[in-house]
């Protein structure tokens, strides 16, 4: 049996994973890094599957982990981009407020973004369409800093910064067993090779509960998928949309609801909603995987969940049932869709953190025993601070090893 010994095991080649990699080997030059991936190549999840927004920071509270990661990170992946010839573009974007109802919350977010030192920028009607002549709204409040890029390339480009530096991407390569003993960690594959590692880092995403729990932790959480569902509009009626278009969040709930987003490839994306999945990788109704889905119906605090948020979940699978609710929701923001401008288009999975009591884990959360380093969650904006995310954790894994770290 083939065994490969090193000092830092990462598993999962997704952008927090490969980021990770890439930090590792700057950090501390000669670090034996391998990354584990159960895929054929890197992003093939999470980071494969989002509508492509460098986000600005401007949701986040202050002092949260993800308010200080996305304005530090927002800006290193705009000029990682411009360096390394990554398709990108800093847009702004427009958050509108179509119910009165919304406005104080809208309010709100002008005062947390000039708490961040964003350029924002409030809006009337009128002015609404100066940036958007499609769009409607009550008022809005325009972001100067966001921008959108192809996350999936990071990805790419990430991985081949950390192979250039020594480390060593290794796909095909899903985890079935973890061992550990004072000092190491033996990590066994389906294929059957056997990588042992002094340190461990969990960025699996989708499954990092799971392989937390492999490694013989208790995560103190469990990841309850959400399908996020996508559609394009029509090439003919693309130019109904010139930017980036969101709704004013619902703070009870940690998704950002249907917005608009132009992509790199000019394609306009509208989405998601966010509706459960029956597999952790579900990314339709056909996708069933019984074990999983037992296994999120078995866990309290799915069930906690759905008892708070059960009218929002009752309207976000309405609008994935029906085409005519979903454009119903799109209209609000952009009253000229119609239903037959609306393309299926693929969709993406949120790996949410869901507390025992019910309470969706919001913040990023990174827990350690030892010779291990956790991802446990990592949602948006983490591609857009993957950079610092990635810093963070090579920074904890290199201070269990005792590693002196050089540049970062």
């Amino acid at each position: 049996m083939a065994a490969y010994d090193c000092d830092v095991l990462v598993i999962g080649a997704g952008i927090v994973g490969l980021s990770t990699a890439r930090a590792l080997t700057r950090a501390a030059p000669g670090t034996r890094v391998v990354v584990l991936e159960k895929e054929s190549g890197p992003a093939r999840h999470q980071t494969g599957r989002n509508s492509g927004v460098i986000h600005s920071g401007i949701y986040y509270p202050p002092g949260s982990l993800k308010a200080r990661f996305a304005l530090q990170g927002s800006a290193e992946m705009i000029k990682f981009c411009a360096e390394h010839g990554i398709p990108h573009d800093v847009t702004g974007k427009l958050i509108v407020a179509t119910d009165r109802g919304e406005l104080p919350r809208l309010h709100g977010l002008v005062q947390r973004g000039r708490a961040h030192g964003l350029p924002v920028r409030e809006l009337g009607p009128a002015q609404i369409a100066e940036y958007e002549p499609e769009v409607r709204g009550l008022a809005a409040i325009h972001v100067g800093t966001t921008g959108i890029c192809d996350f999936a390339a990071v990805a790419r480009q990430f991985a081949r910064q950390a192979e250039d530096a020594g480390a060593r991407v290794v796909y095909g390569a899903e985890v079935t067993a973890i061992g550990r003993r004072p000092g190491r960690v033996a990590v066994r594959t389906a294929a059957g090779p056997v990588y042992r590692a002094r340190a461990l880092v969990n960025c699996a995403g989708l499954h990092s509960d799971r392989i937390a729990r492999l490694a013989g932790d208790a995560p103190g959480m469990r990841i309850v998928p959400f399908r996020g569902e996508y559609v394009t509009l029509a090439p003919d009626r693309a130019g109904l949309v010139r930017g980036l278009v969101y709704p004013v969040p619902d703070p009870a709930f940690p998704f950002l609801g249907v917005h608009l987003t132009r992509g790199v490839d000019g394609a306009v994306h509208i989405g998601p909603n966010a509706v459960p999945a029956l597999a952790r990788e579900g990314y339709d109704w056909r996708t069933v995987r019984p074990a999983e889905l037992a296994g999120t119906l078995g866990y309290r605090g799915t069930w906690q969940l759905a008892r708070r948020h059960w009218r929002h979940g009752a309207g976000e699978l309405h609008r994935s049932l029906s085409h005519h609710a979903f454009t119903e929701a799109v209209r609000r923001l952009l009253p000229a869709v119609r239903e037959e401008d609306l393309r299926p288009a693929p969709a993406g999975v949120r790996a949410q953190a869901v507390l025992p009591d019910g309470t969706l884990v919001d913040d990023f959360l990174f827990t350690a025993s030892p010779g291990i380093v956790h991802v446990l969650n990592a949602p948006s904006p983490a591609a857009t601070a993957s950079l610092p995310i990635g810093r963070e954790v090579a920074r904890r894994v290199l201070g269990m090893l005792g590693v002196r770290r050089g540049r970062g």
